[in-house]
């Protein structure tokens, strides 16, 4: 089961960090990616990380502005977002594969959080 949270209201140019936390024990074994889905549109991928943490992918709108980090101690996965834009505003996803390896299509993802929903003021 994964609880994604730290969504919330934050003007054009500010920060969020959003969690994702994992129950049982194979968090660690398992490559994690975030997601977000925008009011009318189809969700898309956003980051994705793998199991040692040492490979990254990131959606091209992204890149260079989000990243994306776990802590398999904490069973936890981060999406540190900066320099946030109006077009950021989405509910955002976190999801878990059963591979540990890293991947941006939603199809290869098989668990899902709840959600957080993230609103980028102008």
């Amino acid at each position: 089961q994964l609880q994604a949270s730290g969504g919330g209201l934050v003007q054009a140019g500010g920060s969020l960090s959003l969690s994702c936390t994992a129950s049982g024990r194979i968090f660690g074994r398992v490559a994690m990616g975030w997601f977000r889905q925008a009011p009318g549109k189809e969700r898309e991928f956003v980051a994705t990380i793998n199991r040692s943490g040492d490979i990254l992918y990131y959606g091209d709108s992204v890149k260079g502005r989000f990243t994306i980090s776990r802590d398999n101690a904490k069973n936890t996965v981060y999406l540190q977002m900066n320099n946030l834009e109006p077009e950021d505003t989405a509910v955002y996803y976190c999801a878990a594969r059963k591979s540990s390896v890293a991947a941006a299509l939603i199809s290869l993802y098989d668990d899902w959080g709840q959600g957080t929903l993230v609103t980028v003021s102008s």
